[in-house]
């Protein structure tokens, strides 16, 4: 097993962004990427060309919602909440995530028959 990070996966970051925000609460995006890549075990990368493009996408969609305030350094930071759209697009995400993962994995269990 290698050490390099790998950049998030297409069509994840936006879960991994909600779920951040559902567990920690309101952060900025400097905090909320450094969060991804520490519950990844640091497997994972989370740059700003990426976070805040899916940030901006999430808040247009309404999932997000964005205030200005001061970070822990004395810095303007805009800080993200989960809207009540948001927990609901987390849970529908979270479960077509999970419905994914048993259909890939079926792929790489043995299995008796093919029912």
């Amino acid at each position: 097993m290698t050490d390099r990070k790998a950049d998030v996966w297409q069509g994840t970051l936006a879960l991994m962004v909600l779920k951040t925000l559902d567990t920690m609460g309101a952060m900025h995006g400097y905090g909320i990427a450094r969060r991804i890549e520490q519950t990844s075990a640091n497997h994972l990368v989370v740059n700003y060309g990426t976070i805040y493009p899916a940030l901006l996408k999430l808040e247009q969609e309404g999932f997000i919602a964005s205030t200005w305030g001061v970070s822990e350094n004395n810095r303007r930071a805009k800080f993200y909440k989960l809207t009540r759209a948001g927990h609901k697009q987390l849970n529908k995400e979270a479960r077509e995530r999970e419905r994914t993962t048993h259909i890939i994995a079926r792929f790489f269990s043995p299995r008796e028959s093919s029912s």
